[in-house]
């Protein structure tokens, strides 16, 4: 299928989320209400929809995940070095960190369904299900200097973020040799079917437009780093490590996705700086999608 093609209904379901929001279309309280709704039931039903009844392919899981360490342990072990010699203040740190290593799962996971079918889309969530932790735990550290009354907080509500919990949950499952009854899989099909087409709504609803004309130079640096040279150092790392086509797209994907929109929430807890946060997520997000299928028509000639 054609990336533009793909991508249509991602773009039009976040400019309704935006529009929505802006237009004050819904109340305010629907937003965090649907929020929830789709962090703590939906979306963990979709993740453990995907991994409880298939065939795991655990050797390329393997592979993938090396070549995900290689990366992120990579760019973050640059991004200390950085702050090393330019000081760079913690509060600004902490932003820089997650616009290059979180991820947005929503517009990842839609993107998977309709480009690379199922299998695809678990390998995906088995990815995320290690990369959600990995991610975090960097993330935290970036902000805890003199905060460190607020890591192992943070730590235990990582351990129990139920995306995590779904995938683990399904992969178990899956390994169980159990079935889920007719009526069981028919509910979660519509539970999960539900997930991300809110979930994009939401992401368009978060977008905070106002706050590109801020520090314009640190949201260009940051937005190119994460939607051209990440996935870029994904394809060669890919090489490296002698991955298939289809686990090298899948892990560039990952890595030219946008950066998570709860990278907000994370930054206003760690009082860093949000308003640039805010920044960096709304100019990845709309910059994303120009720079994919520009990036997957040089890279793999779709």
């Amino acid at each position: 299928m054609n990336i533009v093609m793909a991508l249509f209904p991602l773009i039009v379901l976040i400019s309704m989320g935006y529009g929505f929001k802006r237009k004050k279309f819904l109340q305010p309280e629907f937003w965090a209400n649907s929020e929830k709704l789709n962090y703590f039931v939906l979306f963990p039903v979709l993740l453990f929809n995907n991994l409880a009844g298939v065939q795991l392919n655990l050797g390329a899981i393997f592979q993938l995940l090396q070549a995900f360490f290689a990366v992120v342990l990579g760019v973050v072990s640059i991004l200390w070095l950085l702050k090393r010699v330019y000081a760079i203040p913690v509060a600004r740190f902490g932003v820089y960190v997650q616009s290059q290593i979180r991820f947005n799962t929503y517009i990842g996971l839609a993107l998977m369904g309709t480009l690379y079918g199922t299998e695809g889309m678990q390998m995906f969530a088995m990815l995320i299900a290690v990369a959600i932790p990995v991610v975090n735990i960097f993330s935290v550290m970036a902000f805890s200097e003199g905060q460190r009354g607020r890591w192992y907080d943070t730590l235990f509500a990582i351990a129990k973020n139920p995306l995590i919990l779904g995938c683990v949950v399904g992969v178990l499952f899956n390994l169980s040799g159990l079935h889920l009854f007719s009526g069981m899989q028919s509910l979660c099909n519509i539970l999960a079917a539900t997930s991300l087409p809110l979930g994009l709504l939401s992401v368009g609803a978060a977008l905070q437009l106002d706050q590109l004309s801020k520090g314009l130079s640190r949201l260009t640096v940051n937005t190119f780093a994460r939607l051209l040279i990440m996935p870029c150092l994904a394809f060669f790392a890919s090489g490296s490590l002698g991955l298939t086509e289809l686990q090298s797209i899948i892990l560039v994907t990952f890595f030219a996705l946008p950066t998570a929109s709860a990278s907000y929430i994370l930054t206003r807890y760690f009082q860093g700086d949000s308003q640039l946060m805010a920044g960096v997520i709304s100019l990845q997000t709309l910059c994303f999608i120009g720079s994919f299928p520009l990036l997957m028509w040089l890279l793999y000639s779709f």
